[in-house]
């Protein structure tokens, strides 16, 4: 959304569009594989698909339904077996969900009352209807779970589900290493992004030391330098808890590759290939990108400096929607949307850069932070703490950007994702920085 003033027809039909392109989404998801494979649970850190589908469609009718519109329950007696704070992942598969038949007749039932509801909504009234935002939230919700089912997706044993074009090839990235982002204040966050979620508020200025970053995200070639370098038996690279992880899962590589006839190999979503050197390193854990920035003699950025990089614009002094300025993302900014089913080569799209030049801060892989997840000053929970607030603490680390899988509805400059920092099925990569005292 560009304009917090858009007039009522244009926030209905931009809500519309953004919760068809999500339903359209969940439906190739839960539509490529037999209903066995919905009802599995692939790995103990997913849900089984089905979960996610019907969760999905429990969600929508508790917020558009009954919070918006006031009306009854559909179905109240399963409110329970989809609360995600109710029940562990792990244990899922084991209580009496919906079939996958039950599961679709649900979500489609609750989203033509819930298209209803939107074409007689007043977007002047609540905070949770003003600009349309509980439609917004309701879209982002279903990308947000398309993703982790994608996730599960590339978890799943078998032959291939999913297909998608490669993204186009590019010339080689030739430009400097690494970007210095000047000193000062910036203003970090947002309090006029119409659908952007209670941990992206309010709008601050931060004070941010100069510091120099990486242009693109580090690449599988460079991070099978420090694998090479016997990085994963070196404890000097690692954190104390970093090394513990390490040796106790046994870490060598990042997740789904393999040394075969020497070569590193990857699985990905069904498919085996040589691992493309010149690809972001994917799934990798807070961990490994901590160690590996160490090992290089550099650091993980801190969240403020990875906002700083992608949205400040040192020519206006103003932070900008996105890198490339306030416009929505297209294909030309960033690798979004699941439109590819991996990153894009280190150095694409050079319209998505930052005013200084940085790359690929938005799409591709998410990128951890050196930062905690914790509010930001003057932070209030809406419309639900345990969207934001239950997880605050050093338990989570911050990951910026968004990745391949991620469509623009739930990803924007100030979008914050978090995680544990052993966590690494998650499409997840990183850049380095390192200070610049002096410049």
């Amino acid at each position: 959304m560009t304009d917090p003033a858009l007039d009522a027809e244009t926030l209905r039909e931009r809500a519309v569009a953004s919760l068809v392109v999500a339903r359209d989404r969940t439906t190739l998801l839960t539509s490529c594989v037999e209903d066995p494979d919905l009802t599995a649970q692939h790995s103990p850190l997913m849900s089984p698909l089905v979960w996610d589908l019907a969760h999905i469609g429990n969600q929508e009718e508790q917020w558009l339904l009954r919070a918006v519109a006031g009306q009854e329950a559909i179905r109240p007696e399963i409110d329970s077996l989809y609360d995600a704070f109710e029940h562990p992942r792990a244990e899922r598969p084991s209580l009496p969900l919906l079939s996958p038949q039950e599961a679709r007749r649900y979500a489609s039932d609750v989203r033509g009352r819930a298209l209803d509801v939107l074409e007689r909504t007043a977007f002047d009234g609540t905070r949770l209807t003003e600009a349309g935002f509980a439609f917004g939230m309701i879209a982002q919700h279903e990308q947000q779970h398309d993703e982790t089912m994608l996730i599960t997706h590339q978890l799943r044993k078998g032959p291939a589900a999913l297909t998608a074009p490669d993204p186009e090839p590019v010339t080689p990235y030739t430009g400097p290493a690494e970007i210095l982002v000047p000193g000062g204040p910036f203003t970090m966050g947002t309090s006029a992004e119409p659908w952007a979620l209670d941990n992206e508020r309010p709008a601050h200025r931060r004070e941010v030391a100069p510091f120099w970053i990486d242009a693109t995200p580090v690449t599988n070639g460079a991070y099978q330098a420090f694998v090479q370098d016997g990085g994963y038996d070196d404890p000097r690279w690692w954190t104390p808890e970093g090394w513990a992880h390490v040796r106790r899962a046994r870490l060598t590589a990042p997740l789904y590759w393999r040394r075969e006839g020497g070569q590193w190999l990857r699985r990905r979503f069904g498919v085996t290939e040589l691992v493309p050197p010149d690809e972001p390193v994917l799934h990798v854990c807070w961990y490994e990108a901590d160690a590996y920035a160490r090992w290089a003699g550099r650091r993980l950025p801190t969240e403020t400096e990875w906002e700083k990089a992608a949205r400040h614009d040192p020519a206006t002094g103003r932070s900008r929607r996105y890198p490339w300025g306030d416009a929505d993302p297209g294909p030309e900014h960033a690798n979004l949307g699941q439109r590819h089913l991996r990153p894009a080569p280190a150095g694409s799209c050079p319209a998505g850069a930052s005013p200084l030049g940085v790359r690929q801060l938005i799409g591709d892989v998410w990128e951890w932070t050196a930062s905690d997840f914790l509010p930001y000053p003057g932070f209030r929970a809406f419309p639900y703490k345990e969207y934001s607030e239950v997880f605050f603490g050093p338990e989570y680390k911050v990951l910026r950007g968004g990745s391949f899988a991620v469509d623009p509805v739930a990803c924007r400059g100030t979008f914050r994702n978090w995680d544990h920092p052993i966590r690494r099925q998650i499409f997840s990569g990183f850049r380095t920085a390192r200070s610049a005292e002096g410049a």
